[in-house]
């Protein structure tokens, strides 16, 4: 719906792995270092690991949309906990291979064969395994052998892993792949993404499908998508799409802080984000966004305000809820003279006067309802500029 709203020609927020949207990060560049000299090599093993939306996917998707099909044939598959045998079919399939049976022997030759084929063609084969992390320990051994397969002194196949951090972890010191290691030669593991690197990140993937200045952004907007989400693009890509959906339903032409608040408790609620950071305790801000009770030796520890501050915020805060209610209190008041305006109207012979009162309590209750609005607005922005606060006073207390 905001695609049509604001004028853009697709969906540039969508959390489906699309090459046309990569972004280099400077942790995809090395990334893409990594892969470049491994690819150079034509054998062995690449492995690039990363937190769950990371950005693993989109750099698989645009490394497959870039290469040479004439000079490397690439075949992918997603893998789930196979056994070695499973995983020998599925990686015959993913290449086109047509197995009869499922005995493993068979499959084993079809895809040698199919290897020597390539070779002979002058093509190196590339097989992308994604979700390594489910692979048992056999599969893993399997594809080691898979990757033994040779024509002469030439490597017939290289492979590259993606996996998440407890892959890597495995990986590393797992005793019984010892082998698998010294086949390794490029490895990276995903970071997130830098603090500057989020406004960026984000006009480049608007300018991919037309914006042309509407919607503008808070310049704190970015400063605090990159609190709540630790520079993760999935959760960056899931928070921007609902603010884009949040402007589109209220009409507007600018993203502020205060939306990005509502959207963030919206999203908290319903339990579609985890606000970052992840490990370890809360911090007092990410409790109070998430509306959880600190233990007491944290509450203990957590920084107070500085009095002035303290002071003025929860005077603001204090004078808003008042001044909230008071408006409550005269909308409720002008419903019910509404209400007896109605039912007097409703008589027969009810003259001008009457519809003419009726009209006047309508104008009074629209306004009333707009300033409630306006008002819950502004207790969401004092709330929003104290957590903001608190986030700040905890990363100069641990700095310290």
């Amino acid at each position: 719906m905001f695609d049509n709203f604001y004028g853009f020609t697709g969906r540039p927020f969508q959390l489906t792995p699309d090459p046309a949207f990569y972004f280099e990060s400077l942790t995809h560049r090395k990334a893409l270092s990594y892969l470049g000299y491994g690819l150079a090599q034509g054998e062995g093993f690449i492995v690039i690991t990363g937190e769950v939306g990371a950005g693993k996917s989109t750099l698989v998707a645009h490394l497959m949309a870039t290469i040479d099909r004439n000079r490397l044939t690439a075949a992918q598959i997603v893998t789930s906990r196979l056994d070695s045998g499973e995983l020998v079919h599925v990686v015959a399939q993913a290449f086109g291979l047509s197995v009869p049976g499922q005995d493993k022997a068979s499959a084993l030759g079809a895809i040698e064969k199919f290897l020597h084929d390539e070779a002979r063609a002058g093509r190196r084969c590339l097989l992308v395994v994604d979700e390594s992390q489910n692979l048992a320990l056999g599969a893993l051994e399997e594809l080691r052998m898979l990757s033994n397969f040779q024509l002469g002194s030439h490597p017939l196949l290289q492979i590259l892993l993606l996996g998440q951090p407890e892959f890597r972890d495995s990986l590393q010191g797992h005793p019984g792949l010892e082998q698998l290691r010294q086949r390794v030669i490029a490895a990276h593991h995903l970071d997130a993404m830098e603090p500057g690197e989020m406004e960026p990140y984000i006009m480049h993937r608007l300018r991919l499908v037309g914006w042309n200045g509407n919607p503008t952004f808070d310049a704190r907007v970015f400063d605090e998508l990159y609190t709540a989400t630790a520079g993760v693009p999935r959760r960056i890509n899931q928070i921007v799409n609902r603010l884009l959906i949040l402007g589109a339903v209220e009409q507007r032409q600018h993203i502020d802080g205060v939306m990005l608040a509502q959207v963030l408790a919206e999203l908290t609620a319903d339990g579609g984000l985890q606000i970052a950071p992840a490990p370890g305790q809360p911090t007092p801000a990410t409790a109070v966004a998430q509306g959880l009770t600190l233990p007491p030796t944290q509450a203990a520890a957590a920084p107070t305000a500085p009095a002035q501050f303290a002071a003025e915020g929860l005077t603001q805060l204090q004078a808003a809820l008042a001044q909230r209610d008071s408006q409550i209190a005269e909308l409720q008041q002008a419903v019910i003279e509404l209400a007896n305006q109605g039912d007097t109207s409703g008589l027969e012979g009810a003259d001008a006067a009457h519809k003419a009162a009726i009209e006047v309590m309508q104008e009074r209750l629209a306004k009333l309802e707009s300033r409630l609005i306006e008002q819950d607005r502004t207790i969401r922005h004092t709330l929003t500029m104290l957590i903001e606060w608190i986030e700040r006073d905890e990363a100069q207390r641990v700095a310290a």
